[in-house]
């Protein structure tokens, strides 16, 4: 079964790259909401986690409460296209989430995040926030990358057949959507994190692949 653009969804019209100046303000707003000085953490729950690109002192287990991993929002570009979306990940309200913190270097931070800022900012989607978390057992502050629940590229919760159709269609510049979830799965399932609904999500994504 071919999966293309939902009918009330004009993508073409609603994916706007942030500017250059609105990503460096979204920084900046962030850094000033900085409940400390020294290094930072910074939570990856998806592709961060996985493949952070960035100079890091330091990777831990880390848990978020009252926000939980859900892929629910449209990727347009990097595991998707316009005319054919994928779906990406992001932390939505409610549950808990366990993934990995790198801690920045205060030195390095300007730069690193920079480079987070350019790679996870390229719109509006996801809302900077500075989260209480628990890393390695103690609590700290850690930028997580939430959802922006008011952009149009904001999916909202979808039945999982209706999830894994779109995912195993889409294939965008960083390549298909199917492998941006198993990566995922396979580096949870190394930290010994156990998540039962991606797994499902993925038998159905191969099952739709080989039906």
């Amino acid at each position: 079964m071919m999966v293309d653009a939902p009918a009330d969804k004009r993508f073409e019209a609603l994916f706007e790259p942030l500017s250059t100046e609105a990503r460096a303000a979204s920084l900046r707003e962030t850094l000033a909401a900085r409940p400390g000085g020294g290094d930072v953490w910074l939570f990856g729950y998806g592709g961060l986690m996985w493949d952070p690109r960035i100079p890091h002192a330091a990777a831990r287990p880390a848990r978020v409460t009252g926000w939980h991993r859900r892929f629910c929002i449209w990727t347009l570009l990097a595991r998707g296209t316009p005319e054919r979306p994928g779906l990406a990940l992001a932390l939505d309200r409610g549950g808990a989430c366990d993934g990995v913190a790198f801690r920045i270097a205060e030195t390095d931070l300007d730069d690193a995040l920079r480079q987070v800022w350019d790679r996870e900012m390229y719109t509006g989607i996801y809302r900077p926030r500075w989260l209480p978390a628990e890393v390695d057992g103690a609590g700290t502050d850690v930028i997580a990358f939430t959802v922006a629940r008011g952009h149009p590229q904001y999916a909202g919760a979808m039945p999982a057949a209706t999830a894994a159709r779109y995912i195993a269609r889409a294939h965008g510049e960083n390549g298909a959507c199917r492998d941006y979830l198993a990566n995922t799965l396979r580096h949870l399932a190394g930290l010994g994190i156990d998540e039962p609904d991606l797994r499902d999500l993925l038998r159905r994504v191969d099952a739709i692949a080989t039906g």
